[in-house]
């Protein structure tokens, strides 16, 4: 990997720093975890038997220390990759090398799938966050190339001797995010990890360090070097995590959101002296959280797109604010306006068609409720509702109910209770008439039989008079429909 010209690689300087001790309920987490896992041992014992180094690193320690449940088995070795394909090549059930090129080989052995990297001490190009990579030839350099302090832990296997180098367990107990070398270094070398502070603020529930903290703010605008795919993986790690409105927080207040989410600072519209409209940017935190609460209705998982989704409901208004006489404030049209926003950032960041999708037909609905008032829709307007919903309407009913933010209590119990009633009246009805599939009473080909005419663009419209025919007036007869088709067919020529 060529470095650009003019530039020059700096070696890393880091300067370890004493710790706390393992208290004996961290240790015993720490061999609990081990202990649940034979597999680690045998593996340790592998390269042991090889005269190699081989330790636990980064997530998993943080993890068996915090007491918490580890799925991700990333290890640190003396081995380069031939000797490691030598060392666990029968050992692994499978084993592939697409790492190769970073020192790293990747197995799996039962359901566990594992990546072992060889020590590193890279080099990066300011002008690239891809290091020039280097074997390194000690478990401490290596360590100090991660990037926080809480990752930068190990444990030697299968001695499982704990090492902490960089005051991983002194951050773990301030509960603090900070590097094991100075964040501007940390940041220069890899601005990705800007991103990665804010999600580990996100899933920990810690708060960034002080130094941290103003390397983010000056270093913000370097994360344009990193890729779309990459900065969206973290942003959603961020918001499928237990705590997503405190690393929202972060990328706002450090300037990173202007970079890659530059509609959510954007919320943050000026207060007229009136104070004419409720602070659009903490109303929508506040609507994800409130939608986190309810997602259990879509099951047990965290739904990424339920709260996208509830982020960027609002992202139309900052186009569409308007002040008008006698000291109003409208956003009309701010949910068609925020669908396209939507869907317009969220290509910017590579997320897959179905997704965008989704969200953005969220976002445009997300006011139609406010039309049913105090419950007076028809049963068409119901049934359409559920029709435009399609397969997102648990998630609308999710979105509609967490929009509500007012503090006026009476009036937060009346949306809920008219809500309820939608939804009453939606599962009576979908029981009648099975709404989540509604279809005109008659298909294509019946049409084309009645009136005689080929496929084409007729055919499209005689169906959605149908379509809408059956909305308006529920379930026909197949006689029903033919003459209503028929009358509606004579009339349009």
């Amino acid at each position: 990997m060529q470095r650009a010209q003019g530039t020059a690689a700096r070696p890393i300087e880091y300067v370890p720093v004493p710790t706390s001790s393992l208290t004996p309920d961290r240790r015993a987490r720490i061999d609990a975890a081990l202990d649940a896992n034979p597999f680690l041992a045998e593996l340790g014992a592998l390269f042991e038997t090889a005269d190699h180094e081989l330790a636990l690193v980064g997530g998993p320690v943080r993890d068996a220390v915090l007491g918490r449940p580890g799925n991700d088995w990333d290890f640190t070795t003396s081995a380069v990759p031939d000797d490691i394909e030598r060392i666990a090549g029968r050992w692994a059930d499978a084993m592939w090398d697409v790492g190769r090129e970073f020192g790293t080989i990747g197995l799996r052995k039962g359901t566990h799938q594992l990546e072992i990297t060889t020590y590193r001490s890279d080099d990066y190009d300011a002008a690239s966050r891809k290091p020039e990579v280097r074997f390194g030839d000690s478990i401490q350099g290596d360590l100090a190339r991660r990037d926080f302090a809480v990752n930068a832990m190990a444990i030697r296997l299968p001695s499982r001797e704990f090492v902490d180098l960089f005051g991983g367990l002194d951050d773990i107990d301030r509960q603090i995010i900070r590097t094991p070398v100075t964040p501007e270094q940390s940041f220069s070398d890899d601005p990705l990890r800007m991103m990665r502070a804010a999600r580990f603020v996100a899933q920990l529930g810690f708060t960034a360090s002080p130094d941290v903290l103003a390397a983010m703010t000056e270093m913000a605008s370097r994360i344009d070097i990193v890729s779309a795919e990459r900065v969206r993986d973290e942003l959603n790690k961020l918001l499928v995590s237990a705590h997503p409105v405190a690393g929202l927080r972060l990328l706002v207040g450090t300037g990173l959101a202007e970079h890659v989410l530059p509609e959510l600072p954007a919320l943050i519209l000026e207060r007229d002296e009136h104070h004419r409209h409720k602070d659009v940017y903490e109303h929508s935190l506040t609507v994800l959280e409130q939608a986190i609460a309810l997602e259990d209705r879509l099951g047990a998982q965290p739904d990424l797109v339920i709260r996208l989704a509830a982020l960027l409901h609002d992202i139309g208004k900052p186009r569409t604010r308007r002040f008008q006489d006698g000291g109003t404030v409208t956003f009309h049209h701010h949910d068609v306006v925020g669908a396209k926003l939507t869907r317009k950032r969220m290509r910017a960041l590579r997320y897959s068609n179905e997704v965008i999708d989704q969200v953005a037909q969220l976002v445009e609905l997300h006011l139609r409720f406010h039309g049913y008032g105090s419950g007076e829709w028809t049963d068409s307007a119901v049934r359409r509702y559920v029709r435009d919903a399609g397969d997102q309407l648990e998630r609308l009913h999710i979105l509609t109910r967490a929009d509500s933010t007012t503090r006026n209590q009476k009036k937060a119990a009346r949306l809920q209770r008219t809500y309820d009633e939608l939804e009453e009246r939606i599962a009576v009805l979908a029981e009648q008439e099975e709404l989540g599939s509604i279809r005109p009473d008659l298909d294509g080909a019946q049409i084309m039989a009645i009136l005689g005419i080929p496929p084409g663009p007729e055919v499209g419209e005689a169906y959605r008079f149908l379509l809408d025919l059956r909305m308006d007036r529920g379930p026909l007869s197949e006689a029903d429909a033919t003459e209503a088709l028929q009358s509606f067919w004579a009339a349009r020529d």
